[in-house]
This record gives structure tokens, C-alpha cells and sequence, in this order.
């Protein structure tokens, strides 16, 4: 996602400072200790203006969620969504997805959402894609066994070449549509 510069980028993400976690790796394997009462533990990768985000967080109040943007300017958007909603299960990440191995212990989530990420369509850049194996791998060691990956794109050829990379590894696919 492609957002231009705030000037106003860091007293917005200090005005929302109670839904970020400024030192992830500091909560490996404890993520369960900001909502000691949920049932599960719920990542989002690549949660741009967090929509998606706030809509689940609501309607899974028992629910931990952890929203993964790389991109500030997105990510203050959705933390500004968050706290106007009043949601309290719902915490951010600003980093680089690649890096999940170091914030998440393994077999720790439950369910991981990417939802209509960048395709990278050049062939050359498909190491880039959120499903291409290497990040996919990751994934599966931070989650639980009979854990979830769920998956949604409008881009068609980036649909096929996920399809096939879940095959590659392993992973088993279920409600698939087209």
C-alpha cells in the first residue's frame, strides 16, 4: 500500500501509543498476557487502513488480535479506527512480515488472515508475495498445529499462484472459491 507522508505522522501514532506495541520481540511467546481472558490468539498480516482489523476485533470481543503493517502512515489510520471504536483486543505492529520468527514463538497463533495483499505480478518479484513459500514456512511454524491460514485476493493470477504455493508446502486447502 502506497500512502504519501503525514507531517503530522508521529503525535498521531503517540496519540494512539496504547494500541501499539513499540517492542514486539519483548512479547514472544507472551502475546496472551494483554488479554488474559481470550481464547485465541488472532494475527493479521499487512492490515493496512485496518478495516478488516476493527470489524473482527468487534465482533470477537474474546478474541486477541495482532495486526502486522509495515507501512506507518496505514497502520496510524487503523489504530485512529481502533480507539474510536473503543476496541481493546486489538494491538499494532509496525514492522516487516518477514520478520514473524522473531515476535511470534512458535505454534502460538491460531489464525493468521492475509487479505488482499500486493501481487507483485512481475515473475521476477514473486519471492515478495505474502504467500510465496518462504513466507509461508514461516507462517506454519509460528502457528498452531490445526491452526488457520485465511487467505483472500480479487487478483486471479496471483489467486492461482498462491493455490499452487500452499500445495508446495504442504498445506491443506479448504472453502475454496473463486
Amino acid at each position: 500500500m502506497r500512502m504519501r507522508r503525514m507531517k503530522n505522522l508521529q503525535p498521531r501514532m503517540d496519540a494512539c501509543s496504547d494500541l501499539r506495541i513499540a517492542e514486539p520481540a519483548a512479547m514472544k511467546g507472551n502475546w496472551r498476557s494483554l488479554k488474559p481472558d481470550c481464547t485465541a490468539l488472532w494475527v493479521e498480516v499487512g492490515c493496512g487502513k485496518g478495516k478488516f482489523t476493527a470489524e473482527t476485533a468487534e465482533a470477537n470481543p474474546d478474541v486477541l488480535l495482532i495486526a502486522v503493517e509495515r507501512c506507518r502512515e496505514a497502520m496510524v489510520v487503523a489504530m485512529e479506527k481502533a480507539q474510536a471504536m473503543g476496541l481493546k483486543n486489538v494491538f499494532y505492529i509496525d514492522m516487516d512480515v518477514a520478520n514473524i520468527e522473531e515476535i511470534f514463538a512458535g505454534d502460538e497463533i491460531d489464525r493468521l488472515f492475509i487479505n488482499f495483499p500486493d501481487p507483485w505480478p512481475r515473475k521476477k518479484n514473486a519471492k515478495r508475495r505474502l504467500t510465496y513459500r518462504t513466507f509461508l514456512d514461516k507462517y506454519c511454524r509460528v502457528i498452531k498445529a490445526g491452526g488457520e491460514i485465511h487467505y483472500k485476493t480479487d487478483n486471479a493470477p496471483l489467486f492461482e499462484c498462491s493455490v499452487e504455493e500452499f500445495a508446495a508446502c504442504g498445506l491443506e486447502v479448504k472453502n475454496l472459491t473463486r
